[in-house]
């Protein structure tokens, strides 16, 4: 079952929409369930809802899945580039593309976890505990859910990072993971696919020397450094789309909540 409610993005006085899902016995179970958040929230269950026509499938796939949960997708802004300012948490590298944003990624964080999440907590039934709650999302959402695992540590456990755009803002990045310590039971999933990593010729074989390999490797092995359980996931032929984000998906949640 799927809940669509309007919920308002405080620090623009826009609308983001929320689009939440239920276990389909959640008006009758009377249990309490964990929940993961999501970014691009549109992108995740409906092909008419998703912004290139293909989304993933993430309701099918909860709905066979043998862990139930809640899960609430986070609509990003939809007018002109503010989706890139508001999931940029860190001021990017000098002369990159990002450089002209203002990052307003923090901003979007603080607002989720003061806003969002103690509504769903209040209106919803869940385990609202930091073991129970998980936060993922791809790209410029993937780099936030690594920073809302770094910085946010407190409230999610769990982050999965698919496709995350993270090459532009190593610097920042490391320095956050120096500053700010994982607890050890924190799951991190770190994936990219072949077809989109930075300066790789051979798509079609396992990558282990691009930049955007590099890159994540670094993040993984701090991560490890502190005793967190982390997957370090290669996509062969795996492009920088929705398609090939949804191939990933029983991975990565079994990786976070099963393992």
């Amino acid at each position: 079952m799927i809940v669509k409610r309007d919920f308002l993005y405080t620090p623009k006085g826009t609308n983001r929409p929320l689009h939440i899902y239920l276990p389909e016995d959640y008006e009758s179970s009377g249990e309490r369930y964990p929940v993961m958040y999501f970014f691009d929230g549109h992108n995740l269950y409906s092909d008419a809802d998703a912004t290139y026509g293909k989304s993933w499938g993430l309701k099918d796939f909860l709905d066979g899945w043998v862990k139930k949960m809640i899960v609430v997708g986070i609509e990003c802004g939809h007018d002109g580039d503010e989706r890139l300012s508001e999931y940029l948490p860190y001021p990017a590298d000098a002369g990159s593309w990002f450089e002209k944003y203002a990052p307003m990624g923090e901003t979007t964080m603080a607002w989720i976890v003061r806003e969002i999440k103690p509504m769903i907590d209040r209106e919803y039934r869940t385990i609202p505990f930091r073991e129970c709650t998980g936060i993922a999302g791809s790209s410029m959402g993937g780099l936030m859910a690594l920073y809302a695992a770094v910085r946010y540590n407190r409230w999610f456990s769990k982050a999965g990072c698919v496709s995350s755009a993270v090459g532009f803002c190593m610097g920042p990045v490391m320095q956050d993971m120096a500053e700010n310590p994982l607890s050890p039971d924190t799951r991190i999933y770190l994936s990219w696919g072949t077809r989109e990593a930075y300066g790789l010729k051979d798509t079609d074989r396992e990558d282990r020397s691009s930049w955007t390999y590099r890159c994540n490797k670094r993040i993984a092995d701090k991560a490890k450094d502190y005793g967190a359980a982390v997957k370090l996931r290669c996509q062969v032929g795996g492009s920088h789309c929705e398609a090939d984000w949804e191939k990933l998906v029983p991975e990565f949640m079994n990786f976070l909540w099963m393992e």
